[in-house]
C-alpha cells in the first residue's frame, strides 16, 4: 500500500449528497479519499448507496438525481465539468467495470470488434493493424489464452470469467489512472472469482493502477483491498486499513456484517444422524443436448440419493451440470438415459396427468433470483397460495388461513396483501420459501437460493431454511457454488465437474479431507474474510506455482 502522506489523493469526495425526485436520499454527505496506487473497497449492502456513489463519480446518475458536494479527480472538480468534458475523463482518466459481464457485451458482435471500438474511441489516429495489435495486447494483459484466436469469438463462446476479463480489457483501453470495479465478481463461481481478482491484483502491481472496488462480499474485500470504507443507508459508518478493520471493527454495523459472513471450516464436525427414506434417487443419469451429429453431454452417468431429513449439496462451477441435474429432478429437463425417482414415483415420459400431479405435490423448488421467480402483478398471498389452489383446490377463507400460517412460519406475518415491489430481496426469498413448503413436500430443490442476497440477509435466510428443514423433515438438494454456505448448512456434499460426479461423501469427508484434485481446487479458491490469512494463502499458492 502507498504511504498516504506521500501523495495528494487521486480522488477526493467531499460532502457528496445524492437525492432523487421522490425524496429518497441515497447518499448523505459523505467524505472519503483514494490515494494513488491504492485498492480501496467501498462496502455495503443493497440500498447502502455504494453504487450511487460510483455512478456519481462518473456523472452517470439518472436525470431525476440531484447531486451536491465535490468530487475532485487529479485536482479537477468533476461536478463542474460539462457532459462533453466528462466524456474526455471517462475511459482515459477513470474507467469502470460493471457487475454483469455478459450484459456489458453485445452478443452479436465479436470480441475483437467490441474491444477494437474501445481502442479506436480513445485513439482515432490508429491504423487498422495498430488497433488489432492493441486489442491483442489488451487481451494478453488480462490473461486471455490465445488472444489472437479469441478476436473472432463471440460472447457466448466465452465463459463468464473470460467475459469479465474482456470487460476489464475494454476498461483498460484508454489507459485509465483510476479503475472503478462495481461488484465485478458477484455473478462468478468461486474459482473464476479468484482468477478475476488475481488479474486485477496483477494489473495493479504491474501498472500501479488505483482501484476503487464496490462490493458487498467481505471475503473479496479481505482478498484484495488495502483500505475499506463501510456504508450504510447512504452514510459512511467506518473507514480503516483492511487488516485493522477486520481484526478490530469499531462500528456495530461493521461487526454485524463480519459476523454474518459464512466462514469455511468453522462449523464443528458432527456425527451424521440416521437417514430417513430416500426421497430422490438418481441412477446413471445422462443428459445430451444438441443434435445427434454434434451432441453435447451436459450430465454423464450421475448417481445420487437424497434422504428425508438431510440436506445434500451439489456443488461445481458453471457448466458442471449441477443445475441440469436439478431440472431433471423437477421434470423440467428430459434424461437421455438413466432413471430418476421422486418419492417413489419414477419420472419418465409416460406419466399420466394424475401421477404427474402426485409427483409435483412431493417437490418444492426455490430459484436463485427471488424477484424473477414471482409474478410482480400478484400479491404475496396469491404467490404463496398458488400451489394450494392448483394442486389442492383450496379457495376462500381456508386458503387465506393456510397462506397466513405459511407466511408466519417464515417470519412474514401480515404481509399477505403486499406486492413483490413492496418487499426487500431477502423478504421476497422468504416468500419463495413459503411457497416451496406450501404442500409439505418430501423433497425441496434449492438452486443457488442465497447467491443474489446480501450477506446479513443471506445469514437470516439460511437460519430460517435450516430451522424449517429440521421442523418439517424434508430432504433437500441444495445446488450451490459457495462452499462456505455449503459448509454451514449441508450434511452431505456431491461435487460435479464437466458433467461427472467426481466426489461424494459427508460434509467432513469432502470439505475437510477431499480426495479429488478438483475438490481441493474449489476449496483453495474459496476466499476467507481475513486479510492476513488470505495473504498467507496467496503466498503459499504462489510458492507452489514457482
Amino acid at each position: 500500500m502507498m504511504n498516504k502522506d506521500t501523495f495528494e489523493p487521486i480522488l477526493a469526495v467531499r460532502g457528496l449528497t445524492v437525492d432523487f425526485g421522490n425524496g429518497t436520499r441515497a447518499v448523505d454527505s459523505i467524505d472519503f479519499e483514494v490515494q494513488p496506487g491504492e485498492i480501496v473497497a467501498l462496502v455495503g449492502e443493497s440500498g447502502s448507496g455504494k453504487s450511487v456513489t460510483s455512478m456519481s463519480i462518473l456523472g452517470l446518475l439518472p436525470k431525476n438525481a440531484n447531486r451536491t458536494g465535490s468530487i475532485t479527480f487529479e485536482g479537477t472538480d468533476l461536478t463542474t465539468l460539462s457532459q462533453r468534458e466528462l466524456r474526455s475523463v471517462r475511459g482515459q482518466g477513470i474507467s469502470m467495470i460493471f457487475q454483469d459481464p455478459v450484459a456489458a457485451l453485445n452478443p452479436v458482435l465479436s470480441i475483437g470488434y467490441q474491444l477494437g471500438e474501445a481502442v479506436r474511441h480513445h485513439n482515432a489516429q490508429l491504423t487498422r493493424a495498430e488497433v488489432t495489435a492493441r486489442t491483442v495486447e489488451l487481451l494478453a494483459a488480462v490473461e486471455i489464452p490465445d488472444p489472437v484466436r479469441r478476436l473472432g469469438h463471440y460472447p457466448h463462446q466465452l465463459s463468464g470469467g473470460q467475459c469479465q476479463r474482456v470487460v476489464i480489457a475494454m476498461a483498460l483501453a484508454g489507459e485509465p489512472r483510476l479503475l472503478i470495479a462495481d461488484e465485478p465478481t458477484t455473478a462468478l463461481d468461486v474459482t473464476v472469482q479468484a482468477e478475476v481478482l488475481e488479474v486485477l491484483r496483477r494489473l495493479h502491481d504491474k501498472l500501479g493502477m488505483t482501484i476503487l472496488m464496490i462490493t458487498h462480499d467481505m471475503a473479496v474485500v479481505a482478498d484484495i483491498a488495502d483500505r475499506v470504507i463501510i456504508m450504510k443507508t447512504g452514510k459512511i459508518v467506518e473507514s480503516n486499513d483492511a487488516p485493522r478493520l477486520f481484526s478490530h471493527p469499531e462500528a456495530a454495523y461493521t461487526r454485524q456484517l463480519l459476523s454474518a459472513v459464512p466462514r469455511f471450516g468453522e462449523k464443528e464436525d458432527e456425527a451424521p444422524g440416521p437417514r430417513g427414506v430416500p426421497v430422490l434417487q438418481i441412477r446413471d443419469l445422462v443428459v445430451n443436448y444438441g443434435s445427434r451429429l454434434h451432441p453435447f453431454r451436459a450430465v454423464d452417468g450421475v448417481s445420487l440419493d437424497v434422504h428425508a431429513g438431510e440436506i445434500v449439496a451439489l456443488v461445481g462451477e458453471s457448466g458442471s451440470g449441477k443445475t441440469t441435474v436439478g431440472r431433471c429432478a423437477l421434470g423440467l429437463a428430459h434424461a437421455s438415459s438413466g432413471t430418476i425417482t421422486v418419492g417413489g414415483i419414477q419420472l419418465d415420459g409416460h406419466l399420466r396427468r394424475a401421477e404427474l400431479a402426485q409427483m409435483r405435490r412431493k417437490v418444492g423448488v426455490i430459484f436463485q433470483n427471488p424477484a424473477a421467480s414471482v409474478d410482480p402483478r400478484k400479491t404475496v398471498g396469491e404467490i404463496v397460495g398458488e400451489p394450494l389452489r392448483a394442486l389442492e383446490g383450496l379457495r376462500g377463507v381456508e386458503l387465506r388461513n393456510r397462506v397466513s400460517r405459511l407466511l408466519k412460519s417464515v417470519d412474514l406475518p401480515d404481509w399477505i396483501d403486499r406486492y413483490p415491489h413492496e418487499v426487500s430481496g431477502g423478504q421476497l426469498q422468504r416468500v419463495a420459501i413459503a411457497r416451496a413448503i406450501a404442500l409439505d413436500p418430501q423433497l425441496l430443490i434449492a438452486d443457488e437460493p442465497t447467491s443474489a442476497l446480501d450477506v446479513s440477509v443471506q445469514a437470516k435466510v439460511l437460519d430460517l431454511f435450516r430451522e424449517l428443514q429440521l421442523r418439517l423433515g424434508f430432504g433437500c438438494l441444495f445446488i450451490s457454488h459457495n462452499l462456505a454456505v455449503v459448509d454451514t448448512l449441508c450434511d452431505r456434499v456431491a461435487v460435479m465437474s464437466k458433467g461427472r460426479l467426481v466426489e461424494e461423501g459427508t460434509r467432513h469427508q469432502v470439505l475437510r479431507t477431499p480426495t479429488d484434485p478438483y475438490t481441493r481446487h474449489l476449496i483453495d479458491s474459496c476466499p476467507v474474510p481475513d486479510p492476513v490469512l488470505q495473504r498467507e494463502r496467496r503466498d503459499v499458492a504462489l510458492a507452489g506455482r514457482t
